[in-house]
This record gives structure tokens, sequence and C-alpha cells, in this order.
């Protein structure tokens, strides 16, 4: 039974990953080559655990189980499962995942949680390739259940099925994803959303606001609890194909980035910490927005439940 845990990566992904493994009663070894991650990384612990309503009593319990580890081979050595969170660069996950496989006991599965990035890019060159698997967690992935399971065609069924299983037990919900395709489902589908309502900006439709009301004042609204196909299913397939037959050919279908994406980050506008992306945005008003976020979350983990 997987025990010990390796997290490579303490930043945003990596300190939630290692809360909620830690959380769950197994120990966690964190390594992060940046000195400052690591030693921020109890604070942004005992800060995430806070947001989820977390008391101080248990927040200590779950601070007792992880170490920080200034080496690599330190965080992974006894390890039966180790997770790689650095950021989505190939060949820097690619030089994390030789030193991961060098230094972790023969029989750790060695995890990568890239979002988007094929896990068989990854795993190439390694030796033990059947031991290699994608765990993409969602952000925050203290707060979001799901972890996409990614096999490639070397890995063992042996190793996803321990990966299921130790997902489960600590609370998430891992689905597997039997071909190693780029962005897995989650992110497929989440991108196949955004590149239409990019287009709907670009082209003049509607402003990027009306964009983001649209999404949440309307199929946003049932997304939690009636997946598309759950809905073409409860609309009917005969509907699903008519409106298809009417619409589909008029969707955005460029294969790259939109030009109009690319004047934004050309041009500065990065997103909310930067001031401005899509939509203008305030200090006071980014971070109300992910007050809400968090709020949000917190409600419907508990109303599903």
């Amino acid at each position: 039974m997987i025990a010990t845990i390796g997290v490579v990566g303490a930043g945003l992904m990596g300190h939630g990953i290692a809360l909620v493994f830690a959380r769950a009663g197994l120990t966690v070894r964190v390594h992060d080559p940046a000195p400052r991650a690591l030693d921020e990384l109890t604070d942004r612990v005992a800060a995430s655990m806070e947001a989820i309503g977390c008391g101080r009593a248990a927040i200590d319990e779950a601070l007792d189980r992880i170490a920080a580890c200034p080496g690599l081979a330190d965080a992974v050595a006894d390890a039966d499962l180790v997770v790689e969170a650095v950021p989505e660069k190939l060949d820097l996950k690619r030089s994390v995942f030789l030193e991961m496989e060098a230094a972790a006991p023969e029989d750790c599965i060695l995890a990568s949680n890239t979002s988007v990035l094929p896990i068989t890019g990854i795993a190439a060159g390694l030796a033990s390739r059947e031991r290699i698997v994608g765990t993409h967690w969602w952000n925050p992935p203290h707060m979001v259940p799901l972890v996409e399971v990614v096999r490639t065609e070397w890995t063992s069924e042996a190793a996803v099925e321990a990966t299921m299983a130790v997902l489960e037990r600590i609370g998430k919900r891992p689905v597997r994803v039997e071909k190693d395709v780029p962005g897995f489902i989650g992110n497929r589908l989440q991108h196949a959303l955004w590149r239409e309502a990019i287009g709907l900006v670009e082209n003049g439709i509607c402003d990027a606001e009306t964009v983001d009301t649209v999404v949440k004042e309307s199929f946003g609204r049932r997304l939690a609890v009636l997946g598309p196909l759950e809905n073409a299913d409860l609309v009917g397939t005969d509907l699903t194909r008519d409106i298809h037959a009417a619409v589909l050919s008029d969707l955005e279908t460029r294969p790259g980035p939109s030009p109009y994406l690319e004047s934004l980050v050309e041009s500065g506008r990065l997103g909310m910490d930067a001031g401005g992306g899509f939509r203008d945005w305030t200090p006071e008003a980014a971070r109300a927005v992910r007050e809400r976020l968090a709020a949000h979350l917190r409600k419907l983990d508990t109303i599903l439940e």
C-alpha cells in the first residue's frame, strides 16, 4: 500500500498536493530547488487549510506529516509515489524525471502533474517507463476533487490501479485517461470553450464581460451536476444532431492561438496580476474573484456531499 509520498515542486500546485496527502494521513516529503519555496511551504499549507475551514489542530497534524527536503534524493529515496509539480516546460520535466528515476526505489510510481504535456514525451528515454503515469490535479488541488490519471503505451496496469486506489483513499475523484493526448480530457474541453469565447470577442459579437455573464448565468449553472453528454441525452440526441448541423460549421476552428490573444500577451495584458487581460482588473476586483471562487468551491463541496 502507498504510504510515503514525494512531491517535487513546492509552488501553487505542489503545496496543495502535499496538503491533500498529509491531511489524509500519509507521510509527505517535498523538494523544491528554490530555498524560498521550501521556507514558505509551511505557511502556504497552513493558509490553504485555513481557506477550506480547517482548525489549528488539523493544520498542525497535517504539517507534522510534511517535511521540506533541500535535496531531491531526500524527498524520493523511500517514497511509494512521487508527484512532479514543476513548471510546464518539457525539458525541465524530463530532467527532473531522470533524477527521480535514479533516486527513487525501483517499485516507486513516478507521476507528472502536467496539465497539457503528453506523458509520453516526459517518459521518453527513461529506463522504467512502465511506472510513469500522469496525475493531472486541478487548481486548487486541495479544493477540486478531480485527478486525471493518464497512461502511456508503456504504463503498466498495476501502476494505474495503484495510483487510482491511493487517490480514492485520500478522497479525490480519479478518472482514467486511456490514451495520452495533449490536454487529456478536461483541458481539451475547457480550451475548446475558451477558443470559441475568444473568437466571439475577437469578431466583435460581444465583449469579454458578456461572454463570462452568458456562461455563468446559463449552462454554467448546471455543469456541476449535468455533464455535456448527460445534457445531450436529456434534450435528445436527435435535437443535438440538428443543432450541430446548424452551428458547428460556424464555430472557431483555427488550429493555433488567436491573433487577438497573441496581441494581449505581446502588449503585456497578461491577466489579473498584470491589471488586465481580456478584461481590466484592479487588485480589489481580482481579490474578490479569488475569494468568491474559494467560497463557491467550499459551498459546492458541501452541497454535493
